[in-house]
């Protein structure tokens, strides 16, 4: 449980150890938590924002006037320091501008101005130019490419977007710049700040504090010139993206990959080890759960290969997973590419940390992941340099406009409402009712891509994130916005729930209306409608005396292997704005397999109404009856590389199968097995479902209790009670 802030102890810092220090950061940022404070919560400043655009309303291009507002709201932000912590970046709790009544009247100015539908954020920034140039360095990059907008290169290397105008390509320059110089405000504020705590600190922080100040001033201009100062760089550049445009959830990506250069010069001339930059990137967890709100998701990853093919694995790659031991909290997940070079040492530290009870590493199946980019027309360049944007979406690294989860289509529902359309017109044999089934989804499909298109005009019309565009590749090469299509991939990701239900479900259509013809279609509505009222016994039938996916059974494995292929090429038919960018299917669920399961019906399968469906690629709650290797089996059946959009495996196993060593070797070989059948990405829960039990009675005792969910971690006390019986009823293995 929290300490609340006021209580927390001050710490003799000279005596401090590390330990010591991330525990006090960590109880203080809970204590903050606890009273709804967040970064993410102060992003709207309306004062500031309408200000920014009365002050343009003279000028003509709109690409302009949002690289003004950007500028403003980022040279408006104030951050708080205090004697721990190592770097800035925690958005002061009063930096709203304005009194109540100033704010009411900017809202009020800002409702002229139309929303914008669509997604935002979920990528990773492309920070290379800006770690080898510094923002004035860039800033020089980009007045250059304004200078010569009549040659800007502005039609996409592939697609077919229109081309942008020689005034259009230098509107956008200007608003990148004007960004920019927002950037360096926000990063000279957070030295201002440091160097506020610096003046009141005890003599033990100053040098700290120092250092930090130091930092900040450097890379609100030139390259970072240390380790230090390229993770400062990069946390305030994400905070620049989110709190300036605003964008949701940009993430830190590959911190292997990005920081490795100045950590290795650091390490060689002698001016960091090990455990300082451990208690660096522990820092930089801490701010990233200090900015997020609880429930979403921030992801990092390490290891990998690069276009060569060879393993890019690092001693960062180990600090980046070895930092959730302390701090412990949701944010961030932390993937690991893996492939057959793949270092067993860094599988088994990830091991480790789960065996122990920290949910947040999981396993990408890399061979997996770039063979479905390939597919995508992502060349092995930019293949070998992915990010699940979130939680287990994939987009290209530092490249992407990639709409995720857009929108999440509900598969049973649609079931539903094809069994309710055979009381006219029953199909003649179970083919024909499959393939009206499939029109179904087709036309939901359909639907569904329309809409994401519309949003895609008005983003076009009425967003602009310049930036975003800036850390975007090809944005400024082609002097477009990441709206207005300057992205190099642009494709939206959808995401089909409910797979292994539908599956389950269709199993015993087949069987029971079309084989045995136990139920005309008439009856099996009103066992449906009814939620399977005074005939317990039937649904028993269904969930039980039937083969289900997961159990190792190969006619159900195959109805999921068929409907991934359907829906691949369903969505491959459809093409999306502004370039003729793909259509990407995916099985990612979030939280949406409890939402969309509580608005739905029972379902042929013998699930009742309301209750959750199968939280991603695996089977269904507590159909894994034939123990883990079963259920990895037919996880593993069927091609996952089309589903870039997403797929989880979730397992739970009980805390006692590790009271013994063998227990993290087995947990291993289970990993490994999946990751080497083609599995897409895993996750796993250690934690005994009485712990849960008593969490839900008594969540004061829990509040730092973090589970896995359908591709994020979450504090179990904060979820929906229905969330929390979900999380309770996945099966618990206990070695089988």
């Amino acid at each position: 449980m929290a300490t609340p802030q006021a209580e927390t102890p001050a710490l003799a810092l000279a005596g401090c150890s590390d330990a010591e220090r991330i525990a006090a950061l960590r109880a203080r940022l809970l204590a903050r938590k606890d009273r709804g404070s967040s970064g993410w919560a102060l992003q709207a400043d309306p004062v500031v924002t309408a200000a920014a655009l009365q002050a343009t309303e003279h000028v003509e291009s709109w690409q302009r006037r949002r690289g003004a507002v950007v500028r403003a709201r980022l040279a408006a932000v104030r951050f708080a320091v205090d004697d721990l912590e190592l770097l800035a970046g925690r958005i002061a709790e009063d930096t709203q501008a304005g009194t109540p009544e100033e704010r009411q009247a900017a809202q009020e100015y800002l409702a002229r101005y139309p929303g914008v539908p669509g997604q935002t954020g979920h990528c990773e920034l492309d920070l290379e130019p800006l770690m080898a140039l510094g923002i004035d360095g860039l800033a020089a990059r980009i007045g250059g490419r304004q200078t010569a907008a009549g040659s800007l290169p502005s039609a996409a290397a592939r697609g077919t977007a229109p081309p942008a105008s020689d005034q259009d390509a230098a509107d956008a320059c200007a608003s990148f710049l004007d960004a920019l110089a927002g950037l360096s405000a926000l990063i000279d504020n957070a030295a201002a700040a440091a160097t506020r705590a610096l003046a009141s600190a005890p003599p033990a922080a100053r040098p700290d504090l120092a250092a930090m100040a130091a930092s900040c001033r450097r890379v609100a201009h030139a390259p970072p010139a240390t380790f230090q100062d390229a993770l400062q760089l990069l946390w305030l550049v994400l905070v620049g993206v989110m709190h300036g445009e605003p964008v949701g959830l940009v993430v830190p990506g590959h911190l292997d990959r990005t920081l490795y250069p100045f950590y290795a010069r650091d390490v060689a001339a002698g001016r960091l080890d090990d455990r300082r930059a451990l208690l660096l990137l522990e820092c930089l967890y801490l701010l990233v759960n200090e900015y997020i709100p609880d429930g979403l998701a921030i992801s990092v990853m390490v290891g990998g290969r690069d276009a060569a093919g060879r393993d890019v694995t690092n001693p960062l790659s180990y600090l980046c997973l070895e930092a959730l031991r302390r701090t412990a909290l949701i944010y961030p997940t932390v993937g690991v590419c893996w492939h057959e070079g793949t270092p067993a040492d860094l599988v088994a530290l990830a091991v480790d940390l789960i065996g122990r009870g920290n949910a947040n590493p999981a396993f990408f199946g890399d061979a997996t992941i770039q063979k479905g980019l390939r597919q995508l027309g992502v060349p092995p360049a930019e293949s070998c340099r992915y990010m699940n944007s979130t939680c287990v979406e994939i987009t290209p690294s530092g490249a992407s406009n990639v709409w995720v989860a857009s929108p999440y289509y509900n598969t049973c529902q649609l079931l539903l409402e094809e069994i309710a359309s055979q009381q006219e017109d029953p199909a003649p044999d179970f083919q024909v009712f499959l393939r009206r089934y499939q029109q179904r989804l087709a036309a939901a499909v359909a639907a569904g891509v329309a809409a994401q298109n519309e949003a895609r005009q008005q983003r076009r019309q009425h967003g602009r994130k310049p930036l975003q565009s800036v850390f975007t590749r090809n944005c400024i090469e082609r002097g477009r916005d990441i709206d207005d299509g300057g992205a190099t991939y642009n494709w939206v990701e959808c995401s089909f729930v409910g797979l292994a239900n539908l599956a389950d479900s269709l199993q015993v259509i087949q069987t029971e209306v079309f084989a045995r013809k136990t139920l005309t279609w008439a009856e099996l509505k009103r066992l449906l409608d009814s939620d399977y009222a005074g005939a317990e016994g039937v649904r028993q039938r269904f969930l039980n005396g039937h083969p289900k996916y997961g159990q190792g059974c190969p006619e159900v494995d195959q109805r999921v292997a068929d409907m991934v292929a359907f829906v691949a090429a369903l969505c491959r038919g459809f093409r999306m704005l502004p370039d003729d960018s793909p259509y990407v299917p995916g099985a990612f669920v979030w939280i949406m397999h409890e939402r969309l399961g509580r608005e739905t019906g029972a379902t042929p399968d013998g699930r009742r109404a309301g209750f959750p469906f199968a939280d991603g690629c695996g089977p269904a709650q507590g159909r894994e009856s034939r123990g883990p290797t079963a259920a990895i089996l037919s996880t593993t059946s069927w091609d996952h590389s089309p589903m870039i959009g997403g797929l989880a495996y979730n397992m739970k196993f009980s805390r006692s199968l590790f009271a013994g060593p063998d227990g993290f070797a087995r947990l291993q070989d289970l990993v490994l097995t999946f990751l080497r059948r083609g599995g897409f990405e895993t996750q796993i829960n250690v934690v005994d479902a009485q712990v849960l039990r008593e969490a839900r009675k008594h969540p004061e005792n829990y509040r730092d209790l973090v589970v896995r969910i359908g591709g994020y971690t979450d504090y179990f006390t904060r979820l929906t009670p229905e969330m929390q019986a979900e999380v309770i009823l996945r099966t618990e293995y206990r070695g089988r």
